[in-house]
């Protein structure tokens, strides 16, 4: 009996011993490396590029209208026509003005006929003065008569000359060769004088026209560099230099007209095309820009996360201008250097990292 009671007492103590000897054993768990958004620096010496949409124009435009009113009764052009100098391109009613026009010739053969009867008295007056025959003062009236008819010619012949350039007038004519790029009006239409009827674009100049709100006119005045793209070229692109700024902000828009000169623009470069216009600023000194959502604060020290051999270190930098959702950085990266740009709040100190 007592060997049978001793053999179970050795037994449990041999279960307990297994059972305390699988409690101590410890299972290692392995941590999967997190996949992170990277991002690798490139240092260069431009800023933050500001990018804005635009319009193909022409270098000179000039608004055309008519020097006196009437009724359109000719259109000899269509948008987007290309004209010659002197071509006609509208005519108006000449009904009225020609009738203006002789009523002036008329008055002017009056005029030219009450001359000719005073120079004849004049004539006679002064031979009957050179025999006595009349007074001073009467050959002095017949003086200031013809002088009075010849001023009243010289004023009918200018009334006349008037009169036909007014006829002249009703015809548009081109001043200079060009593309119509706008027609405000139509056949049967009465316009005024001076009223735009039409955009003549001369020449073959073209130009971008954007609009730049007033916080960035600084940075277009000192722009370095000027890419083009254009929306139907998508494998167009070219440079330009910003010609001309406008001194004066758009009443509703509040931002300023910029003209954009293309500098060798590619033949497929139409007026009316949309351009992306790409504007950077350069800065003396290097710098690299990334997405405020690489930067890591630690109490007033903003950090990146520097990824090395795919494991993660923080390092402290030197920040410069924000905009645009990224952030200049001054000091602290090297070029070539890979760092996070997402989850940055979850990374800790030499914790390793997928890219």
């Amino acid at each position: 009996m007592q060997k049978v009671i001793a053999g179970c007492i050795a037994l449990t103590i041999m279960i307990l011993s297994l059972s305390f000897a699988g409690c101590s054993k410890t299972e290692t768990v392995q941590e999967e490396a997190p996949l992170v958004r990277s991002q690798t620096i490139k240092m260069d010496a431009m800023g933050q590029t500001a990018s804005y949409s635009g319009e193909v124009r022409g270098r000179y435009e000039t608004q055309l209208a008519f020097q006196v009113s009437g009724k359109i009764i000719r259109r000899n052009i269509e948008l987007g026509s290309v004209v010659n100098s002197g071509d006609v391109l509208m005519e108006i009613d000449a009904k009225d003005v020609q009738q203006t026009v002789n009523i002036s010739s008329a008055q002017v053969a009056s005029a030219q006929s009450q001359l000719g009867l005073a120079q004849s008295n004049l004539e006679r007056y002064r031979k009957l003065y050179e025999q006595n025959a009349i007074s001073r003062a009467q050959l002095d009236q017949y003086e200031n008569t013809y002088e009075v008819a010849l001023a009243t010619v010289n004023q009918s012949t200018a009334q006349y000359a008037q009169g036909a350039n007014q006829l002249g007038y009703t015809s548009l004519v081109a001043d200079s060769d060009g593309v119509i790029s706008n027609v405000n009006v139509e056949a049967g239409q009465v316009v005024s004088a001076g009223q735009a009827v039409m955009t003549l674009v001369k020449g073959g100049e073209r130009e971008i026209e954007i609009n730049v709100p007033e916080n960035r006119i600084d940075e277009m005045r000192n722009a370095q560099q000027v890419n083009i793209s254009f929306w139907a070229l998508p494998d167009v692109t070219t440079v330009g230099k910003v010609r001309e700024i406008s001194p004066v902000a758009d009443k509703v828009a509040r931002t300023y007209k910029v003209r954009i000169s293309l500098i060798n623009p590619p033949a497929a470069v139409n007026l009316g095309m949309t351009a992306s216009v790409a504007v950077g600023s350069s800065t003396s000194q290097q710098a690299v820009y990334i997405p405020l959502a690489a930067i890591y604060q630690t109490g007033d020290t903003p950090n990146v996360w520097v990824i090395q051999a795919g494991i993660v270190s923080l390092r402290p930098i030197k920040v410069g201008a924000f905009g645009d959702g990224k952030v200049q950085v001054l000091e602290g990266l090297q070029d070539g250097e890979v760092i996070a740009t997402g989850g940055v709040q979850k990374l800790r100190e030499g914790q390793k990292v997928r890219l």
